[in-house]
């Protein structure tokens, strides 16, 4: 088992926002964190990085406690982080962005370097010397993405991977995806494409008022009509 949280409990002040969530996710695995918006999909994955302090609850990776860790040592032990919003750097130029978060490891695998980045997402090579503000929705996403890989992690998380993003662009980002998960990388994957997320992913959990209210495969997903009524619709 590579990430494992256990009856997490956490909010802001005092609003509550989580309320004993447990997950887990495996080597080599694509889970999702499914739910309609404002359930605390986000909240849970600002508590798995220590970006929000669990409240009552423990967080595992890679065999080691990181519930009372700073944000930088999880990182460091091999999380990458794609966040809500994309959050890059706007005065850096591409290259920037991406050389300044590489760490040079790797966990058994080819490592990621600026050169692979680029090869993975060559409309990224066109841009090198542009800033983050001259590029568009899509291509700040792929930087995004560009970057949490520069950390070569051991587990990638992507909240709203396509949220706003082009139809092409949407089905470019699912497919690089596809190509991570056949690598071997473990990916945490938030968004509302359910088709895709079938198609990509292994399991799903799914949020609901702060709780997991359903896990299962995609295959126990797909064949539950009721659950996608109940907890994913609009």
């Amino acid at each position: 088992m590579l990430l494992e949280a256990r009856n997490l409990e956490a909010g802001y002040g005092q609003a509550q926002v989580l309320f004993g969530v447990s997950l887990r996710i495996d080597e080599g695995e694509v889970v999702t964190l499914i739910g309609r918006n404002g359930m605390g999909k986000t909240t849970t994955v600002r508590t798995l990085m220590g970006l929000l302090k669990a409240k009552r609850g423990e967080i595992s990776f890679a065999g080691k406690r990181v519930e009372a860790c700073a944000p930088h040592v999880i990182a460091r032990l091999g999380v990458g982080l794609v966040p809500e919003g994309r959050q890059i750097f706007p005065n850096l130029s591409v290259r920037e962005n991406l050389v300044m978060a590489g760490i040079d490891r790797s966990w058994g695998a080819e490592g990621w370097t600026l050169e692979r980045v680029l090869d993975f997402f060559p409309r990224l090579g066109e841009r090198l010397s542009n800033s983050g503000t001259q590029l568009s929705g899509g291509e700040q996403q792929m930087l995004a993405i560009g970057r949490a890989l520069m950390t070569n992690p051991r587990l990638l998380i992507l909240d709203e991977a396509t949220e706003g993003l082009a139809p092409v662009i949407r089905d470019e980002i699912w497919s690089r995806l596809g190509m991570l998960k056949r690598s071997g990388l473990s990916i945490l994957v938030i968004d509302k494409e359910l088709e895709a997320l079938c198609e990509l992913a292994d399991r799903h959990y799914v949020l609901e008022k702060g709780e997991i209210v359903w896990s299962g495969s995609t295959a126990e997903l797909m064949a539950n009509p009721q659950i996608h009524e109940t907890y994913l619709g609009v």
